[in-house]
């Protein structure tokens, strides 16, 4: 019966317009969970969900299952209130890192080969995430009009993200005489593993980084958000809020400067 419940929800959710990954992950949550808790109750669950090491994953089972019972509520059926009181576990906030042009500059100058400058100036020109720019094929670059087609997105909707004139030159020159589908054949933790290499920060403070300087720069948010990917306006509007404080800053230096 619950395995029915949860075919159902995952049909209900895609026919809503849901990512399609995102409900396919929530069904595997609750697929497992229904299999290895046959009669949960609120302290079973919570020992299920703790048996899980990693915070993030503890976070997205915990979310699987307050999302069925918010679904089973809509379609009156009962005895899934409770779930709606399972924890969701808190992540610890470190503090976020903002790629910079120092950033950008050194990982430039410490590249070895044309693959990996190509991905820096990549990073930096776009913002990608890291599945993203792994996933880029050579067909999804356009040379001409300037810009890469992102087909595997986190909202599971491509996009289309400018690309800058030394990001084209980069790719061009690791492409040449090159017969590949993979524009840079590397992994999510080769890239990782290429940032740690070179002593920049983390792909997602590239991704900051990039949408700091784009609206510094003078670029809407209305554009950022889209080639951001982002479905709402709240995180471009957490970067324009840390971006005002910056400037004000750097207004009151030059005005001291000044005298």
């Amino acid at each position: 019966m619950n395995i029915q419940l949860i075919d159902e929800f995952v049909l209900d959710w895609k026919l809503s317009g849901k990512a399609a990954a995102s409900v396919d992950a929530y069904a595997k949550d609750l697929t497992e969970f229904f299999t290895q808790t046959p009669k949960p109750c609120l302290t079973s669950t919570k020992s299920w969900l703790n048996q899980t090491p990693y915070i993030s994953r503890r976070r997205k089972k915990a979310q699987a299952i307050r999302a069925f019972s918010a679904w089973a509520a809509e379609h009156a059926i009962t005895g899934f209130e409770w779930w709606r009181q399972v924890p969701i576990a808190k992540e610890k906030q470190l503090p976020q890192t903002t790629a910079t042009k120092d950033d950008y500059a050194q990982a430039i100058k410490r590249t070895k080969n044309s693959r990996d400058k190509a991905i820096i100036e990549t990073l930096w020109s776009t913002g990608l995430r890291r599945g993203e720019l792994c996933a880029l094929l050579a067909e999804d670059i356009d040379f001409l009009a300037g810009f890469v087609l992102v087909r595997t997105s986190k909202t599971g909707k491509p996009r289309i993200v400018p690309l800058s004139p030394a990001a084209k030159r980069a790719i061009r020159t690791h492409l040449h005489g090159r017969k590949t589908d993979s524009v840079f054949g590397i992994t999510p933790n080769g890239v990782r593993l290429l940032l740690q290499r070179l002593n920049v920060p983390s792909a997602h403070a590239w991704r900051r980084g990039w949408a700091v300087q784009a609206l510094r720069n003078g670029v809407s948010e209305t554009s950022v958000r889209a080639a951001a990917g982002w479905t709402s306006g709240a995180m471009v509007s957490r970067y324009t809020s840390a971006l005002s404080g910056e400037l004000a800053v750097e207004e009151f230096q030059r005005s001291w400067n000044c005298h």
